[in-house]
């Protein structure tokens, strides 16, 4: 990679951190904040995202990208399921901003990219169904209520750290441990 390509890759990576990070504040914040949050200048912005809803698109695939990054960390396949699930939301926990500005956002509620089955998706559920299979989680749960159970928990304990000022392992902790008892047999 030349120095002109890694100049590049650090610029647009700069710009998709100091979006999240300003948008997750602000969803209305503007793309001159944006550019102020990654310091840059607009039209640097506007040279990699031509306008707003190349931006959201950018960040969307990005989180999708850290979803399955931290989902293959998790090492699901690996020990017993309702372990799995603590790794896996202890793996994803770690990504509350960027899903928080994708939970509160309504532009990210229509992306394409959210309409379509991930590997991490598919990698969830079979973690349910063979907990399910070994008895450690509840049968009668259907696995996609589990998973929007997840979700829904996650978000509960990101709302946790910053509304009510939780601290990070506090709010984790009773995540898992409202989730274990939600979904264990």
């Amino acid at each position: 990679m030349t120095a002109e390509t890694k100049a590049r890759v650090r610029t647009r990576r700069a710009i998709l951190d100091a979006a999240v990070s300003v948008l997750a504040k602000n969803p209305a914040a503007s793309l001159a904040d944006v550019a102020a949050a990654a310091a840059v200048g607009r039209t640097t912005i506007h040279r990699y995202f031509a306008e707003r809803s190349d931006l959201l698109t950018a960040i969307g695939a990005d989180v999708l990208d850290k979803i399955a990054a931290a989902t293959d960390r998790s090492r699901l396949a690996e020990g017993p399921a309702l372990e799995a699930v603590a790794r896996l939301c202890s793996e994803y926990f770690d990504l509350g901003e960027n899903l928080t500005l994708v939970f509160n956002v309504p532009e990210f509620w229509d992306w394409e990219g959210w309409e379509q089955e991930t590997a991490a998706d598919r990698a969830l559920i079979d973690l349910v169904q063979r907990g399910q299979a070994a008895g450690e989680i509840d049968r009668a749960l259907d696995p996609v209520w589990i998973q929007h159970l997840i979700w829904c928990m996650l978000y509960a304990a990101w709302s946790h750290v910053h509304t009510n000022g939780a601290s990070k392992h506090e709010s984790l902790t009773q995540c898992l441990r409202s989730l274990t008892k939600a979904i264990a047999a």
